[in-house]
């Protein structure tokens, strides 16, 4: 083919028509795993918020054992000083150091109500904690289910089309460069905005073969003439005639 420089409207209309042409298979080819690719990124991203969520409540699980334990190793040192005062009050030499031993022990005593409440406390927030965490478990061993079949869906897919689609992508590839880059620019910004990725439509049955709104005849034959770059009035897509590719890009 000749360079970018070199080639008649004609053969740029060609070229232009031949990316559609091989653009199209490529999409044709990628609708048909059809949602899968996002139904499989949707799983992953809800399964890494899941196993984010498993780990840090399993970290406000060990912080709350680890409180409990703190409360039981007081609770006993609270025992151990109660008995330490009690053996203080058998030897007291007068009622004033009875009451200030006696103090003493009501005020460990009062220590071990308060850390039996924030025990209980502290274990009704691991039960709640552990039932969270069996749930979100239970949850995220389905969705990893779901996931290992929609990726084996997808990769049985892909598997199938991989060939064909590396093969258009290479003629794509192919077929750019020789496109003028202001023509390609113009082409891939059409394709992107327009239903169904089509950039480049002929003109079939005197209609735009894209939003199929009439071409006035003279339009027709300019677009027929294959001389200039004509464009739908309507759509803003490339025009071609039918008949500009001698024979279609091979499968």
């Amino acid at each position: 083919m000749a360079s970018k420089t070199e080639i008649t409207i004609e053969e740029k209309l060609k070229a232009l028509y031949e990316l559609q042409t091989v653009d199209s298979k490529i999409d044709a080819i990628r609708t048909e795993r059809g949602e899968l690719p996002l139904e499989v990124q949707d799983l992953e991203d809800e399964i890494e918020g899941l196993q984010t969520r498993l780990t840090n409540f399993e970290d406000e699980i060990k912080k709350l054992q680890s409180m409990v334990l703190e409360k039981k190793n007081a609770i006993k040192e609270s025992e151990g000083l109660i008995k330490k005062y009690e053996d203080q009050q058998m030897k007291v030499r007068n009622s004033r150091e009875f009451d200030s031993i006696s103090k003493e022990i009501e005020y460990q005593h009062l220590e071990i109500e308060l850390s039996e409440k924030r025990i209980k406390e502290y274990n009704g927030q691991l039960s709640d904690k552990k039932l969270i965490i069996e749930d979100s478990r239970a949850i995220l061993d389905d969705k990893t289910s779901d996931l290992e079949l929609k990726k084996g869906e997808l990769d049985k897919i892909v598997a199938e089309t991989k060939k064909d689609e590396e093969k258009f992508l290479k003629k794509s590839e192919k077929i750019e460069k020789v496109i003028e880059e202001r023509l390609l620019k113009a082409y891939k910004r059409i394709r992107e905005n327009a239903r169904n990725g089509l950039s480049v439509v002929p003109v079939e049955r005197d209609a735009c073969g894209g939003c199929f709104a009439k071409i006035p005849p003279q339009k027709q034959l300019d677009v027929a003439s294959r001389k200039k770059i004509i464009v739908c009035e309507h759509c803003g897509r490339i025009l071609v005639d039918k008949h500009i590719l001698e024979k279609p890009v091979e499968e």
